[in-house]
């Protein structure tokens, strides 16, 4: 199967800047998934600069209404939107617990909220949100002319036709590590120069292991990350390498970049985060300790760069870098990723939302590790031929995501109740 042409410009391009409301003073930002791990390390990062950045409104999904309005009160922001109506209440007494007499901000509350905020008026929207329901939030942000600043994946991966309908020209900037340090190395040629992107992996906790190896790992085991610290889902799914397919699609989309042009390569350190080779045989690569800050900071400061956003190495101290194969039969999730990515329209929105029911099942006891990756590829193959094309909508992906989702609860059932008569 070969992949489709490549379309005439790439989403995200270091050399092309889009800048809404161009002008003196600290850039007007939104935060969306304020109360997770991008949001609070955003958080961190304006707090630290404040004659570059100033929030103006934030969202979260609910579970953390005191974090929440804590942010509120810190950053003075004129919106805080909750997509859980039935946290609004404790978010209410808890911003007027922060506030005391002072008038408290604009509350939003329901499943639009955050794209109500996404759309208000400010210069950038960081989608910190995860999961597919960063997609209407990420539409919103375009059509209403911001600068996106891109954590959330998944509306990419899910939406792709549909972002890539509306994006302008330099509208995008990535902050996934990865896809940061790909804008950042293409910076260095033009798109003509580019021979292929590599995708670093640190292979997570199970990188050395075969398939039949990581047939009885536990839940306890596939939250021990060697290098990050993230949530319980975007862990998992770096110990299946699903994180890593997903990035590929990314890439793909971002950049336009053929799927066979894309490579994963291992690299146990995470101190490299992507390469970028070029036709003279040249490879760029870009390389921080693992910290978060720095793509945070690209994706809000881009083109101007934050002093010390994240740490900088020690380079009188001896260390070593090493780069492995991916081992394809262990973690098929990567090859299949590239499956539905080259498939297109509902197909990725299909893997991703079994993908997260699995994880979901997996969490809780209902399903082996190696039973992720099984009934994903399952529920790709009897999803059949995707809708694709021009025609595809947002109400096509959100069918297609509700199906997957019914048929992989179906299945992981129907794996646990084997297991339990077993």
């Amino acid at each position: 199967m070969t992949d489709s042409p490549a379309s005439p410009a790439p989403l995200a391009d270091p050399h092309l800047v889009f800048d809404p409301v161009a002008g003196d003073g600290p850039k007007d930002v939104v935060i969306l998934g304020s109360t997770g791990s991008i949001g609070t390390q955003a958080i961190d990062l304006v707090l630290r600069n404040p004659d570059r950045f100033q929030v103006t409104a934030l969202s979260a999904n609910g579970g953390r209404v005191d974090l929440l309005a804590e942010q509120a009160r810190r950053l003075r922001v004129r919106t805080v939107a909750v997509a859980r109506e039935d946290a609004a209440p404790a978010l209410r007494e808890a911003l007027a617990g922060q506030y005391g007499a002072e008038p408290l901000p604009e509350i939003l509350v329901g499943p639009d909220a955050a794209a109500q905020v996404a759309a208000s008026d400010c210069h950038t929207v960081l989608n910190g949100i995860t999961g597919s329901i960063g997609l209407a939030p990420t539409l919103a942000a375009l059509e209403a002319g911001r600068t996106l600043a891109l954590a959330n994946k998944e509306s990419l991966i899910v939406g792709g036709p549909l972002v890539k309908a509306l994006a302008k020209p330099g509208q995008i900037i990535p902050v996934d590590s990865e896809h940061a340090a790909l804008f950042q190395a293409l910076a260095s040629g033009t798109r003509a120069d580019v021979r292929k992107l590599v995708v670093t992996a640190s292979g997570g906790p199970f990188r050395s292991r075969t398939k039949a190896e990581l047939a009885d790992v536990t839940v306890a085991d596939a939250l021990a990350h060697p290098t990050w610290a993230m949530g319980p889902v975007i862990t998992v799914n770096s110990a299946t390498l699903v994180n890593k397919g997903l990035e590929v699609i990314e890439a793909h989309l971002l950049y336009d970049i053929p799927f066979d042009r894309i490579e994963v390569v291992v690299h146990p350190q995470s101190y490299v985060h992507s390469m970028v080779e070029f036709t003279d045989g040249s490879t760029i690569a870009q390389a921080t300790p693992p910290d978060m800050g720095g793509p945070i900071a690209i994706g809000l400061g881009w083109p101007e760069r934050v002093p010390d956003a994240a740490p900088a190495f020690d380079w009188s101290k001896a260390s070593t870098w090493e780069f492995f194969p991916l081992d394809n039969d262990a973690f098929p999730s990567v090859n299949l990723a590239r499956h539905v990515g080259r498939l297109a329209g509902t197909a990725p929105a299909v893997f991703n939302a079994a993908n997260e029911e699995c994880v979901e099942a997996f969490l809780g006891g209902a399903l082996p590790f190696n039973g992720i990756m099984e009934t994903v590829i399952r529920v790709v193959e009897e999803h059949g031929t995707p809708v694709t094309g021009t025609s595809l909508t947002v109400s096509d992906v959100l069918e297609a995501e509700t199906w997957a989702r019914a048929r992989a609860r179906e299945l992981t059932n129907r794996t646990a109740t084997a297991e339990a008569r077993a």
